[in-house]
């Protein structure tokens, strides 16, 4: 069933040509200037990459440090057995840190986080988390680098502006770059370096070409092609 449309929607995207690409400047500006809900709209970038994902060497997942941060804040916890590292990780800002009690707080339905990081010792217990945190994209991963020693660097990386990415299995990758309050140039560099980071990421098993398509919008608004 095709989704229904609002009318300040359609009234938006009747204004402008979406099948011509833009370049991120003008992207970035546009999708600002089509924001006029009461709210402060994120922002999110799409990307159509030509993988196979159900092939292991044509898996596209990873992390990486947005320049000007994603312009929320980002609520982590910690899977650690060590209560130093615990202590360490809370004050560096994650909402939670601990063992076997906090694995069992989750499996028990707390999930008031958007990061979980982990010791690769924990991930024993945590790998029987996977039912849980794995659809929602959760479950710690080393490619991820959720999956450290150092948590407290990690908590820290997160809460600064690090994003997870992951295609799914269509082959997209969906990831906040922003807000609408941060300025065109901010959403602009954000957008640019973590395309660049991406397109270096492509697989040695994908021939051809890797990213087909790219676009951006806010929560409220229609997707802005940027010719890349």
């Amino acid at each position: 069933m095709a989704r229904k449309r609002s009318k300040r929607y359609r009234d938006l995207a009747a204004n402008q040509n979406f099948d011509e690409g833009r370049s991120i400047e003008d992207a970035a500006a546009l999708v600002k200037q089509m924001a006029t809900t009461k709210f402060t709209e994120s922002v999110d970038l799409a990307l159509r990459l030509d993988i196979d994902s159900r092939k292991a060497d044509q898996l596209v997942r990873g992390s990486f440090s947005l320049p000007h941060g994603t312009g929320r804040d980002v609520r982590v916890i910690v899977f650690v057995d060590d209560g130093d590292k615990a202590s360490a990780a809370i004050e560096a800002g994650a909402v939670k840190a601990g063992g076997e009690d906090l694995v069992n707080e989750v499996q028990n339905g707390f999930m008031d986080f958007d990061v979980a990081i982990a010791t690769p010792k924990m991930m024993r217990l945590v790998g029987k988390l996977g039912r849980v945190l794995g659809p929602r994209g959760l479950m710690p991963a080393p490619k991820a680098g959720t999956v450290t020693d150092d948590v407290v660097t990690a908590v820290a990386e997160f809460k600064a502006g690090k994003i997870e990415y992951r295609a799914d299995s269509a082959g997209n990758v969906h990831v906040r770059v922003g807000t609408v309050a941060f300025e065109a140039d901010q959403l602009a560099g954000n957008i640019e370096a973590l395309y660049r980071h991406i397109a270096d990421a492509r697989p040695a098993a994908v021939k051809g070409e890797f990213v087909t398509s790219v676009s951006v919008s806010s929560t409220m608004g229609p997707g802005v092609r940027i010719q890349v």
